[in-house]
């Protein structure tokens, strides 16, 4: 049977992140992909016009219908608009318990716009975070989740041994913000850590980056494959998605997912 991966996250209509671009990754690495929509957001490559969360009984129901028919193998979880939908998502992960958690904590789009209230990080730390396998801060999301602030790499190791004490079983620090390169580090404990290197491309086209490498993460776990080494694919993916970008919108444009298939817009 083929493996099954839920998107748990925000629609974008503009289609390069959210639920949209999950979709397509999900699909491009050979999973069936199951969605949640937390929210519906009025957005394009420019920014965020509106934003419309789901009430949190819907997102309940919706995760019920999913896992009581087609149980998936592995979770992404994304966009989570207020602490309503937070809980709401917790309670139902915990009493199904669900298996290959990928928390990616979106706050902020690739614009700049916000897109979670303040509200809802104390329950995604305190809720969330611990029933995750990993957790997917870029460096603006691993400071306000850690408390330390980050400019190098020493940092991001620091930042993400904050988080497994507190919680987290491992924490995959994004170095993409980084002026210089593009280098990630999986944190497990202050002892244990691996560096997935990789030199920066050059595009503007980087919306939804997050979301499709998250999505990847969960698309390789859910296939069986260990950790580490689902997020060496994940990365390897994500960077083919970079270096064959669509040049599609006015502003920072999305990847392309389904570069390994000949398409290049």
């Amino acid at each position: 049977m083929i493996p099954c991966v839920l998107s748990i996250a925000g629609s974008d209509s503009s289609g390069g992140a959210g639920i949209q671009a999950d979709i397509k990754a999900m699909t491009a690495l050979g999973v069936y992909a199951e969605t949640v929509i937390t929210a519906l957001t009025a957005q394009n490559t420019q920014g965020v016009q509106g934003v419309l969360p789901t009430p949190p009984e819907f997102i309940s129901q919706q995760i019920e219908s999913v896992f009581s028919d087609i149980r998936p193998n592995a979770v992404k979880i994304g966009m989570l608009p207020n602490e309503e939908s937070v809980c709401a998502v917790a309670r139902a992960l915990r009493g199904w318990q669900a298996e290959h958690v990928v928390l990616d904590p979106v706050m902020v789009a690739t614009s700049g716009a916000s897109l979670s209230e303040d509200g809802a990080v104390a329950p995604l730390k305190k809720e969330l975070i611990p029933l995750a396998e990993v957790i997917t801060p870029n460096i603006p999301e691993a400071q306000a989740l850690s408390g330390v602030p980050i400019e190098t790499e020493d940092d991001m190791v620091a930042a993400g041994v904050v988080l497994c004490n507190r919680g987290a079983k491992a924490v995959l620090v994004k170095g993409g913000h980084l002026q210089t390169c593009a280098d990630d580090v999986l944190v497990m404990s202050e002892d244990d850590t691996e560096w997935f290197r990789a030199s920066r491309v050059k595009t503007n086209n980087t919306h939804g980056t997050g979301c499709t490498l998250s999505s990847a993460i969960a698309a390789y776990l859910a296939k069986g494959l260990p950790l580490a080494e689902a997020v060496a694919r994940a990365k390897r993916y994500l960077t083919g998605a970079l270096i064959h970008d669509l040049d599609l919108g006015e502003g920072s444009g999305p990847v392309n997912h389904m570069w390994a298939y000949g398409t290049n817009g």
